[in-house]
């Protein structure tokens, strides 16, 4: 064993278990037993590891901080559920572990350059991306600078060791698109998200291919930026396109909340005169006047899993730690550092 500073290693191997276990006792982890705990504590007592950050990070030349990249405005990020989702599965993965979380937001019509800078300079030991677009080419960014990373998202462009975390958003444009299908609707026009995210992208492709295998025509379409406001443009312009639709499947939960208050102004009764479908499920549906319909968008689990994932990768935990969940929908399929989830329709009463 060394003589100079004990390592996380050494640790393990004294107490007799593994370094994921020493990792998670020394940093105050609620997974641990109490004859492990007890044997690590004993390990540090014997050997004088000295368990802080300041020491960890001479030896280890890390941080003990991961950022969590958002590039939108700040008050998008303050609004939308999904940052909030976001935060949440993030930080029941971190609750075990020293580590500081670093916060970036993008400003409006900034590129990549300033956060690609802060994570190439050493900041932090890795990063989470959550809602990119094209435009910011943050897979370059992280590319060039080599920071272990995981993606909450697909991203758009792919590069070896990209890792990232996505629900099956084409499988949920058809899943909704079908659930309106079997309700006998025929003119189903759809709110598309931002054609510059993967997202958006993927879920107009399945509303797509639901309507075509059921050979059944597309209805008209408009876009919007997954708000609220953006929801109700898109409806005025839809209804102004073709009044006689009987359904709508828009792909964010707020912007179905537009729709429906274009579709109340307008005179039009939900669901008996339109059917309408969200996606999301991250608690505005169900306050909705009516409930809304939506798709169930696992974004707590999905950035658990992307953290964890980067905690792997940073040595925190091992990948045999990892325990596939129970009771929470369909199996994750899992290849390359890449875990993508199955789309959940929960029905009530705007469908």
């Amino acid at each position: 064993m060394s003589q100079l500073v004990p390592t996380l290693e050494e640790v393990a191997l004294a107490a007799g278990v593994s370094r994921s276990t020493a990792s998670r006792a020394i940093n105050g982890g609620s997974r641990v037993s109490p004859e492990a705990q007890q044997a690590v504590d004993d390990a540090i007592a014997r050997l004088g590891y000295i368990p802080n950050r300041a020491a960890r990070s001479l030896v280890t030349r890390r941080t003990n901080s991961i950022a969590l990249v958002v590039p939108e405005p700040d008050e998008r990020v303050l609004s939308d559920p999904f940052f909030a989702a976001t935060l949440r599965g993030i930080n029941s993965a971190l609750r075990d572990w020293d580590l500081q979380l670093v916060l970036l937001i993008a400003q409006p019509g900034e590129g990549s350059g300033r956060i690609a800078r802060y994570l190439r300079n050493g900041h932090v030991d890795g990063a989470i991306v959550v809602s990119h677009h094209r435009r910011d080419d943050l897979e370059g960014a992280i590319e060039a600078s080599r920071l272990p990373a995981v993606f909450v998202g697909r991203p758009f462009r792919d590069f070896p060791g990209l890792r990232f975390v996505d629900v099956d958003n084409v499988a949920g444009g058809a899943l909704a698109t079908n659930h309106l299908l079997a309700q006998g609707r025929t003119n189903i026009a759809h709110v598309a998200g931002p054609s510059d995210m993967t997202s958006g992208e993927d879920r107009l492709a399945g509303w797509r291919q639901a309507l075509s295998a059921a050979g059944m025509a597309e209805g008209p379409l408009a876009r919007g930026d997954f708000t609220t406001a953006a929801g109700g443009q898109a409806m005025e312009t839809i209804l102004e396109l073709d009044p006689t639709i009987d359904a709508v499947f828009a792909a964010s939960d707020l912007m179905a909340m537009g729709v429906l208050r274009v579709l109340a102004k307008h005179g039009r009764a939900v669901p008996e005169d339109v059917a309408v479908i969200g996606y999301d499920d991250l608690g505005v549906a169900e306050g909705a006047i009516p409930a809304l319909t939506t798709i169930s968008n696992p974004v707590v689990r999905m950035a658990r899993y992307a953290t964890d994932e980067l905690l792997a990768i940073l040595g925190f935990i091992d990948k045999d730690d990892f325990v596939a969940p129970t009771g929470e929908g369909a199996p994750i399929i899992e290849a390359d550092g890449r875990i993508i989830l199955s789309p959940v329709l929960v029905e009530r009463t705007s469908s």
